[in-house]
């Protein structure tokens, strides 16, 4: 890699690579060499958002190694899935880690910086449904927006979402979080202009079939401006917000 960076820096120095041939070198990267993780550290240049990094299924060990390898290049990190078990075993090598328990991420421990001028509001149906919730609002703040949560809003008490209408033009995006009958992005998409994304949990009886119930009613919402994610994904909906308030802003 240093030997390929260090000719390419050569030939532009040379004249026989544009500045433009340089940038889009730089830009397509592709990853770390490593024998077993690959990591894209010039992700954030290509898309404007670093690499996140998915913790579920991971070993400590392997976390260990990406957690040195972020530190070493001084990239922000971002990891999502990862239980307190496996942070506390992190923690005792890496000192700058922060856990948010209830979003099961690990971050750099900072505050996270707003670089985005658009507002996401995050929006949880139940208690039941505030660890997916608490997922998409760390995650939008880390990934660099302003971002507000109304959690318990479901429309089991119409009131609770009515409450908050007046709120919902002063944002770029909404992410609204539900289970059961996944009911609550049709309700707050039929109040106000502002996008929607909806995000279906895996919470709700029997017939809910672990989320599935939910994600086929976001689907098939009569109200308009709904995009929705996969079961769960807390985390790609603060993703997909981002991207739209960037290009809001």
């Amino acid at each position: 890699m240093k030997k390929i960076i260090l000719q390419k820096i050569k030939d532009f120095k040379s004249g026989k690579l544009s500045e433009k041939e340089l940038f889009l070198f730089l830009q397509n990267f592709p990853f770390s060499i490593d024998p077993h993780l690959k990591l894209d550290f010039h992700r954030k240049l290509r898309r404007g958002i670093p690499e996140v990094i998915f913790g579920q299924g991971k070993s400590v060990e392997q976390l260990r190694r990406i957690v040195k390898k972020f530190t070493e290049v001084g990239e922000e990190m971002l990891i999502t899935r990862v239980d307190a078990e496996r942070y506390a075993a992190l923690k005792n090598d890496f000192s700058h880690l922060n856990y948010h328990a209830a979003a099961r991420i690990i971050t750099s421990d900072r505050q996270p910086k707003t670089v985005n001028k658009g507002k996401i509001l995050v929006l949880s149906a139940g208690a039941s449904d505030e660890k997916v919730a608490e997922e998409a609002y760390i995650s939008s703040l880390y990934l660099g927006n302003k971002t507000e949560k109304e959690y318990d809003v479901g429309v089991a008490c119409l009131a609770r979402v009515l409450s908050l209408q007046k709120k919902f033009n002063g944002y770029s995006v909404i992410i609204a979080v539900a289970g059961m009958e996944g009911a609550l992005p049709s309700v707050v998409a039929g109040l106000t202009s502002t996008p929607i994304i909806a995000v279906p949990t895996s919470v709700g009886y029997g017939s809910n079939f672990g989320g599935l119930s939910a994600l086929l009613s976001m689907l098939n919402s009569c109200a308009g401006g709904i995009s929705v994610v996969n079961i769960d994904n807390g985390f790609g909906a603060a993703y997909q917000a981002t991207l739209i308030n960037r290009k809001l802003s």
